[in-house]
């Protein structure tokens, strides 16, 4: 028996999905339950419309997020901060700051969640940062960490 799942079910779907399941445990369980209704020939055929406009949705957010991802790796970003004479820095350079610093320098909604890795700088010098965005985009962004003179 095919139902339309209403409601996410452990161990057999998620809401929306159309899954088999036997028919003992589609009528005793999932229907009186509300949790599924008897998939006839429209639902599936909406819910396989559904899924492929997903589909093209997230397409469209995977490369929007490749072309941000080119423009984030397009330059280096570079942060002056006070240190002292050996190379450490007052203070640390965090997710956060440099989330701000891509935002003022090109206008770009940085999330500091995007990393893929903790930052935490303490030193002057030139780092590749790993970021991820949405969708699985992966890439690097530069940063170059100058003493403040």
């Amino acid at each position: 028996m095919k139902v339309m799942l209403l409601k996410d079910v452990a161990k057999v779907g998620k809401k929306g999905e159309i899954v088999k399941v036997s028919d003992g445990y589609g009528r005793n369980y999932l229907i009186p339950r509300k949790l599924a209704v008897e998939a006839k020939e429209g639902e599936i055929k909406h819910v396989k419309k559904i899924q492929e406009i997903k589909k093209e949705v997230k397409q469209k957010r995977k490369e929007k997020n490749e072309k941000l991802l080119k423009q984030l790796q397009e330059r280096v970003y570079k942060i002056k901060i006070k240190s002292g004479s050996n190379g450490k820095l007052f203070g640390s350079i965090t997710a956060n700051d440099i989330a701000k610093l891509i935002k003022e320098s090109t206008n770009i909604d940085f999330d500091k969640r995007w990393f893929a890795e903790k930052v935490n700088i303490k030193e002057i010098g030139l780092y590749t940062l790993k970021i991820k965005l949405p969708e699985g985009v992966k890439g690097d962004i530069k940063l170059k960490v100058e003493p403040l003179e």
